[in-house]
């Protein structure tokens, strides 16, 4: 009971690392929380499934010290966002917009899914015809005599 107990208790008290170093933080807390907000959108393009946030990457941290350098410019978040965007494209962002040129990135995984279910409803189809094919029709007088006449041979 004392082990779980103990789990529990670091679990609770566990929180997530995150890249940002402390000499990066901007000393305004306003600011810094836009920051943080505004890293928390923008894909780290090393890592690819972090935020620049959570990112150790070289280029993440690149990315956060952009982001504070343009608030402290006094950027207003779309600004801040548009210039990240603007230099890497929308795949920096972790939620691009809908539009033509990443249609493939919200289309694709609905696309992947429907082919994958076709493949499966395919399989169960194509077996199901199998399973249920008529059975060959019994041999015929001629062909159970040449049938023992062969086993006789082969000395069965």
């Amino acid at each position: 009971m004392k082990k779980v107990v103990f789990v529990a208790l670091l679990m609770a008290l566990a929180t997530p690392a995150l890249a940002v170093y402390p000499s990066e933080m901007l000393p305004d807390p306003a600011q810094e929380h836009r920051a943080r907000e505004l890293g928390k959108d923008l894909r780290c393009l090393v890592c690819q499934n972090q935020s620049i946030d959570d990112s150790d990457a070289d280029l993440a941290k690149d990315l956060r010290v952009i982001v504070r350098e343009r608030i402290k410019a006094g950027d207003t978040d779309d600004m801040v966002r548009q210039f990240v965007v603007d230099r890497y494209g929308d795949y920096v962002l972790l939620k691009p917009p809908f539009k033509l040129s990443t249609l493939a990135l919200w289309l694709g995984p609905f696309v992947l899914f429907v082919g994958a279910l076709s493949v499966v409803f395919g399989f169960y189809r194509r077996r199901k015809t199998v399973a249920a094919a008529p059975p060959p029709p019994p041999l015929s007088p001629e062909e159970q005599r040449r049938l023992a006449a062969l086993l006789k041979e082969s000395g069965q």
